[in-house]
């Protein structure tokens, strides 16, 4: 026999509507990586709206934001309701290595793709090491 009743979904549904979690930004999963001369984030944002996604630099402070509409089905009766919506936030500081100028972004089957490069100042480079004068002297004399 089937319960229609689950106490347990009730509860959850009463604290939601006690502290009101629906109207907090919510956090979302990413990756972040160095590959190369470039940093690679990519986050997961399924069913945002890409229009609605955000992404500003001030500073040394990177944000993104996005919003994920909730199902509208009037005249339904939810059996269950899961999956978050509202308010996507995440915040990342960001160095004095990354060329603010040149960062990127692209969203594709749900996950936004933000491409930070290094700035020029902060790749390695090599140094060329030059001989003293002191050392051509000598191997001048020994050649003499």
């Amino acid at each position: 026999m089937a319960m229609s009743f689950d106490p347990f979904s009730q509860m959850d549904r009463i604290a939601q509507s006690v502290f009101d979690t629906s109207r907090q930004p919510r956090i979302m999963p990413v990756d972040l990586f160095r590959e190369g001369d470039r940093y690679v984030l990519n986050a997961d944002l399924p069913g945002a709206d890409p229009a609605s996604v955000d992404i500003d630099v001030d500073g040394h402070l990177l944000t993104i934001r996005a919003v994920r509409s909730a199902a509208d089905r009037d005249g339904a009766r939810w059996l269950a309701q899961e999956r978050p919506y509202g308010a996507y936030m995440r915040q990342f500081t960001i160095g004095d290595d990354v060329d603010p100028d040149g960062i990127t972004a692209s969203y594709d089957n749900g996950v936004l793709s933000v491409i930070i490069p290094v700035a020029e100042r902060a790749k390695p480079r090599k140094i060329a090491v030059e001989s003293s004068a002191h050392d051509r002297d000598q191997k001048a004399v020994s050649a003499g």
